[in-house]
């Protein structure tokens, strides 16, 4: 049987430099209503596939819900949103049989087994290259699927096509509640009244984000470079692609209990680094970014019925040696969080050295250091000693999750979007006192006890309150200048906006 493709094999040469390791997962949610887009997978089909009979059964599967012009649709919608993003940017694509199940829920469209003989018919009338996948063994970190990339007679068409990408959108089935088992792979469920609560917040939600521009008005391109944490590359630039429209939220639940995880995953802000997202302006203005500190750490203090006070990852200089206390701090942060989210004191002192920088001193720390850290922190805070490396970051990260979705609801029934990044939201910077008090109702209602925020820039409506005089100076600072390529894509959601509500699906 073949496995992540690796026997499929390309029938054309890569000629245009297809990296697969900068790719992304095949959106097969990808949408459009618009008559263009079908002409051009009309001329596709004619040209390619006259012979796939869009109605048969493929052996030994079900009958897809979609005809096979319908997935082709999906194909080319999805190799054109990814050029219009990067056009150095592929896409990773299963090339078996068995990784196509029609009447799955988290295949709305239904895409079926025709997906790997379309993307080998593609590759061999040279619309697409092709690089095969690998497969090392179950679990090996070299596996991959296959890649895929626009060949040049297909950019040649899109070049020419008149449609945009403000015409392409996110299917509006498609599941926003996700249930992942305890390898990590989506697992199918029944609806219960909690799920259909939770799928109406979020389409709601999903609405408002669709009607909102999220970009960065000094922002050239539409990806930025950031360092890959862990794996082969680990330290190697990656591109992160930003500024995107399709940033369709989900709540992503873990080991097939509605009780773990649970936390707000999908938009592009949350690939970037919080000093990029003090660029970040929602429908041309600034932002606010506001965090829960420790949050954590405060939440399993308020179990014991402690209340936190200071910082809970300052100890004392000279611990790490040759760390400055900033420096210091970051290593202590960083190891608890590791090691609530660990099961044993050695996968956190591991876990620890893999998420560490490349030639850092982190990286080749010993179990010994690591742990005296952890003693050190335990001794400041006896109450949390139980709490480290058993296993309580995926209980955590649900009472997080909570927390959000409170805020997250509040604010979206007032028509106020906010950007989720688990622990902080941005927001207008004229609504950060709003979201404060949201933020200590919503927190005060799912742990008991209040946890301490801070925020990247103070309000706009708070320095009305507190510095009038200053407000004017305020607003000129924190407006950063537009770039044109900004104005551009202003221009263009605006027509992707006015163009969803003609079809009825602008919220």
């Amino acid at each position: 049987m073949e496995r992540n493709g690796s026997r499929n094999r390309s029938t054309k040469p890569i000629t245009m430099g297809l990296d697969p390791s900068y790719s992304r997962p095949l959106d097969v949610h990808v949408y459009s209503e618009h008559s263009e887009i079908g002409k051009t997978v009309e001329h596709i089909w004619q040209k390619s596939c006259l012979d796939l009979s869009p109605c048969s059964k493929p052996r030994g599967g079900a009958r897809p819900k979609t005809n096979y012009r319908g997935q082709l649709r999906v194909l080319i919608l999805d190799l054109y949103v990814a050029w219009k993003t990067d056009p150095k940017l592929s896409i990773g694509v299963h090339l078996s049989n068995t990784a196509w199940n029609t009447n799955s829920r988290y295949n709305a469209i239904g895409l079926s087994r025709i997906i790997p003989r379309l993307v080998h018919r593609l590759a061999k009338q040279g619309y697409i290259e092709l690089s095969k996948g690998s497969f090392a063994g179950s679990g090996a970190k070299t596996n991959r699927t296959a890649r895929i990339i626009a060949a040049e007679p297909l950019r040649k068409l899109f070049r020419k096509a008149k449609f945009g990408r403000e015409h392409i959108f996110v299917f509006p089935s498609k599941e926003s509640v996700v249930l992942h088992d305890e390898r990590k792979k989506e697992a199918e469920y029944q609806d219960t009244d909690f799920t259909k609560a939770i799928r109406a917040d979020l389409k709601a939600y999903n609405e408002l984000l669709a009607r909102t521009f999220i970009d960065v008005p000094d922002q050239v391109e539409t990806f930025i470079q950031r360092p890959i944490k862990s794996g082969p590359r680990q330290g190697e630039l990656n591109r992160v692609p930003i500024c995107g429209w399709d940033h369709h939220v989900r709540r992503i639940f873990n080991r097939s209990d509605w009780r773990s995880g649970g936390r707000f995953y999908g938009g592009w802000w949350q690939s970037v680094g919080s000093e990029f997202r003090k660029r970040i302006h929602l429908d041309d203005e600034p932002t606010v970014e506001v965090d829960y500190q420790a949050l954590h750490v405060a939440i399993l203090a308020a179990e014991k019925g402690v209340d936190l006070s200071g910082d809970p990852y300052e100890l004392p200089e000279g611990l790490v040696t040759g760390l400055d206390a900033p420096s210091q701090r970051k290593l202590v942060k960083s190891l608890v969080l590791m090691a609530l989210n660990a099961r044993d004191r050695g996968t956190a002192c591991k876990a620890f050295r893999q998420d560490a920088p490349v030639g850092s001193e982190e990286k080749s720390m010993t179990n010994k250091e690591l742990l005296r850290v952890l003693d050190a922190f335990s001794e400041k805070h006896p109450f949390l000693a139980d709490g480290l490396c058993s296993d309580q970051g995926i209980r955590l990260m649900n009472i997080d999750s909570r927390i959000a979705s409170r805020v997250i609801n509040y604010l979206t029934k007032r028509q106020i979007p906010v950007l989720c990044v688990h622990d902080s939201f941005l927001i207008n910077y004229r609504h950060a006192n709003m979201l404060k008090t949201v933020m200590r109702g919503a927190c005060l209602f799912e742990v008991g006890r209040q946890v301490a925020l801070s925020n990247n820039y103070q309000g706009l409506d708070e320095m009305e309150r507190d510095s009038p005089e200053l407000v004017a100076d305020y607003i000129e600072f924190r407006h950063r200048d537009r770039c044109s390529e900004y104005r551009i894509r202003q221009r263009l959601f605006g027509e992707r906006v006015s163009y969803l509500r003609s079809l009825g699906l602008g919220g």
